[in-house]
């Protein structure tokens, strides 16, 4: 008797229609992965994962409304056993670690995902991680050290997001378009990022993602 192969169903989470299309032209020569359901934002996804069964999340960090950090907390709370592979045009160094510790399996910059995406899948799918060498050196050390933590280490994940558009030189007003929230919310976010850090200025801010090479 033939055996039955096991086919990894996965849910994609971006808020780009064209991208979400790309993952699944991936996939789609392989098949022990079936794409069974996407979501365009971080309420859909936990809507989603309530009702039906998947094997595997693919989720983007910038979406509007819910980031996809919040929303992978809000999930590891309801669905903790849902492996969940993190997929960002932020490349490693700050987002990797921050996806870790907030319940990811995996996180594999768009860049890397024609050449990587089905090895992190499989990887991550069957219980393992995937994660940048360097990234896993320095979880290593966090849990290791009990030194302080840098200044950007102690923002959110919602004030981090926004602190990295800032030091990109994206205003309030299109920070708070691409991320569904008013002006007056954005403004506050970065009056407490500017506190948080002890700093003044947005120019404050740039030099200080400059020093620590977190100009995305």
């Amino acid at each position: 008797m033939k055996k039955e192969q096991f086919v990894i169903r996965i849910l994609i989470a971006d808020d780009h229609e064209m991208f979400r299309e790309g993952i699944k032209r991936i996939c789609e020569d392989n098949p022990e992965i079936v794409v069974a359901d996407e979501a365009g934002n971080g309420s859909e996804v936990l809507d989603k994962v309530t009702q039906h069964e998947y094997d595997m999340l693919i989720l983007d960090i910038a979406m509007p409304g819910m980031s996809g950090l919040d929303t992978l907390k809000q999930l590891k709370a309801v669905k903790p056993k849902l492996q969940v592979l993190v997929l960002s045009m932020y490349p490693e160094d700050e987002y990797a670690i921050r996806a870790i510790k907030a319940g990811a399996s995996g996180y594999l910059t768009k860049a890397k995902a024609s050449h990587e995406l089905m090895e992190a899948i499989k990887k991550v799918s069957t219980g393992g991680n995937y994660i940048d060498a360097s990234v896993a050196e320095k979880l290593l050390f966090d849990t290791n050290t009990g030194s302080s933590k840098p200044l950007h280490e102690t923002l959110s994940n919602r004030e981090y997001q926004i602190f990295s558009m800032v030091v990109k030189g994206e205003k309030v007003g299109e920070i708070a378009d691409e991320l569904s929230l008013s002006v007056k919310t954005v403004s506050t976010y970065k009056v407490r990022i500017l506190n948080k850090m002890e700093m003044k200025s947005t120019a404050e801010l740039v030099k200080y993602a400059v020093e620590h090479k977190l100009m995305l």
